[in-house]
């Protein structure tokens, strides 16, 4: 029997090939395709592993993180053994294990502007798994500028998006692209990150196995894939919808009067518009390093501390200062000192800068700092025994 796959590839796969629809037609694509899935976190770890499961033949991965504990509510392709590991070599070590008869090819790297184009040009379909803004324009407009399908999703808390963008179907009719979906990213600090806003952590692997689900149908042509098509999912209500997209005449890269024709800087793309920068240039916010904080706390100096978080994180772990929601900091100007030293902090140090700069445009503060690195640094650096999130 003339067969690309050995008698253990055949057994493998032997569910797919017994679908009429599927057979070993499908399987063939699939072990012929490179599939380059960029990020290995949240959603690339169900991605990863069906992909690989199903005999995708070449799948590469892009990520430059190591494995975190607080990973591992969600990131299911690793295990307590990986913390401190390179996420993509773990990554790689998991799903040849689950199928050896596929080619794993790793980038330990940040995509950027520079590599996107020369890493992507050797796949045939790629699979978005970020979880920032910059970094999916960057891979939405590379894939266009290639001629790539780009199969995204999304997750946040609760909510899942999944697509099909760039996608040619067999009429030579191209759908949609994430700049028809998206023009402009929302403004700065608006959609917080996940690891600012959380995500409950079985939904990666529900939007992730869909995601899995959309690469195969691309590759195979077996079904309908999700072009010109947004499907979202709430997992609280469980309720699901289908959303229609359309080419937008406008977009800048494939529209009627295209003007990109390369890639930019995303960061600045996606960062804090020109106008705010010049109107926030001379809002200067001191800064006071976590030791030097240390050093207050043991002198028993006069102080007051304001923790600009949640009320729900600041129930995971604090550092015993008053809580004033970023949101409501302006209501609370008059009950902040101006006469004893008043150190913000936030988890990272990027609200509580925010918080500082609202501040100073209502009342003068000399005596205010932000504690550089948040509580994240204050664990690192003075109090490992403090939980981090």
């Amino acid at each position: 029997m003339d067969s690309p796959f050995s008698k253990a590839e055949i057994e493998r796969y032997s569910r797919h090939l017994i679908i009429p629809e599927f057979g070993m037609a499908g399987q063939k694509k699939l072990k012929a395709a490179k599939v380059l899935v960029v990020g290995s976190g949240g959603l690339g770890s169900p991605l990863l592993q069906y992909l690989a499961a199903a005999g995708v033949g070449t799948i590469g991965i892009v990520d430059y993180d190591v494995v975190d504990d607080s990973n591992l509510q969600r990131q299911v392709l690793f295990g307590v053994e990986s913390v401190g590991k390179s996420k993509v070599e773990e990554a790689r070590r998991r799903i040849i294990s689950l199928n050896p008869h596929i080619d794993v090819r790793t980038y330990n790297t940040l995509l950027s502007s520079e590599n996107a184009l020369d890493i992507l040009q050797d796949y045939d379909v790629v699979a978005d798994g970020t979880d920032n803004f910059p970094t999916r324009y960057l891979v939405n407009d590379a894939c266009v500028l290639l001629d790539k399908p780009n199969v995204y999703a999304s997750i946040f808390r609760f909510d899942g998006q999944v697509s099909v963008f760039n996608y040619v179907d067999e009429n030579g009719e191209r759908g949609p692209n994430y700049r028809d979906l998206f023009p402009t990213p929302p403004p700065p600090g608006l959609v917080p990150s996940c690891a600012e806003g959380g995500v409950i952590g079985v939904l990666p692997g529900i939007i992730g196995s869909l995601q899995a689900l959309e690469v195969i149908k691309v590759i195979t042509g077996v079904g309908e894939p999700l072009s010109g098509r947004l499907f979202t999912f709430d997992a609280l209500s469980f309720q699901m919808r289908t959303l229609k997209l359309r080419r937008d005449p406008n977009n800048p890269l494939n529209g009627e009067h295209p003007t990109l024709t390369e890639l930019i800087d995303y960061v600045q793309f996606c960062g804090v518009p020109h106008e705010e920068k010049e109107f926030e240039a001379g809002l200067e916010v001191a800064e006071i390093s976590v030791s030097d904080f240390k050093n207050i706390q043991d002198q028993n100096t006069d102080y007051q501390l304001i923790d600009v978080r949640e009320p729900h994180e600041f129930e995971i772990v604090n550092l015993e200062g008053e809580l004033i929601p970023l949101s409501k900091i302006e209501q609370y100007v008059d009950n902040i000192s101006t006469e004893k030293p008043v150190i913000v902090h936030c988890r990272s140090g990027v609200r509580s800068a925010k918080a500082i700069k609202k501040l100073q445009l209502l009342k003068s503060f000399p005596n205010i700092y932000n504690l550089k690195g948040g509580i994240l640094a204050y664990a690192k650096e003075v109090d490992s025994s403090l939980p981090v999130y």
